[in-house]
């Protein structure tokens, strides 16, 4: 249940900002879906790692994701907050879809 909650805010956050509503929950449910759409992905690939490891390094991952798209952006002069949502949510998407590849194609190899 709680996972549903955090999910509906993220996406909220995201159409929040994509919508450019004046509305004061707009800054903090963007900025939740910026540090955990990176980190869910980041997380998905390091399942490995025992828990507390895993949320500090997709943790830490996320961070560097929304920091290399910010400084990108700036490099280019073309800083924009929306473009910088819709560029977060893809790598995160891009690196979620990896990961699910990842999983299908070493599911259909045969173990030795």
């Amino acid at each position: 249940m709680l996972a549903g909650a955090a999910t509906a805010v993220a996406v909220a956050g995201a159409l929040l900002a994509l919508a450019d509503t004046a509305t004061p929950l707009r800054a903090p449910c963007t900025l939740f879906f910026l540090l955990m759409a990176p980190a869910v992905a980041i997380a998905a690939a390091l399942r490995g790692l025992d828990p507390f490891g895993r949320a500090v390094a997709a943790l830490a991952g996320s961070v560097a994701v929304n920091m290399l798209v910010a400084q990108g952006m700036l490099a280019v002069h073309r800083w924009s907050a929306r473009g910088g949502l819709v560029a977060v949510t893809g790598l995160s998407l891009v690196l979620l879809l990896l990961v699910l590849l990842r999983e299908r194609i070493s599911g259909k190899r045969p173990q030795k």
